[in-house]
């Protein structure tokens, strides 16, 4: 089985030795997206606003690899307070339509740059 390292400007670099997202048999495995505004490189104050940017980034690892949020099987939220579970899934529900993705959300003591979320993806891909 042939693997393909995805890569876009529309997401933050990797920060480590790793890529954004691997394709390998017709599905995709994004790497755990921190909050980070590819643009600016500046993370956003609060879990709502951090959770939006976590998702944005994985939906445009997703999107540059040729698929869409239908297509996500799984996500892994890695969250450093579970008190913020009730404001995450708010901005995550908005992500997905109808029939949203298997999930877990796994509660840590510390994320990379001090991050509040972490948010990884498994998705079909053409």
């Amino acid at each position: 089985m042939e693997k393909t390292i995805v890569t876009t400007t529309s997401a933050p670099g990797a920060i480590g030795p790793y890529s954004q997202a691997v394709r390998a048999g017709g599905t995709l495995y994004v790497s755990g997206q921190l909050p980070i505004d590819p643009a600016t490189g500046v993370m956003p104050d609060g879990i709502e606003a951090q959770t939006l940017q976590s998702m944005k980034n994985v939906m445009a690892i997703v999107c540059a690899a040729g698929s869409d949020a239908a297509s996500i099987l799984k996500c892994t939220l890695y969250i450093r307070d579970m008190a913020a579970f009730s404001a995450i899934n708010a901005v995550y529900a908005g992500f997905f339509d109808h029939d949203p993705p298997a999930r877990a959300v796994i509660a840590v003591s510390r994320l990379p740059k001090d991050a509040s979320i972490e948010i990884e993806a498994i998705a079909l891909c053409p």
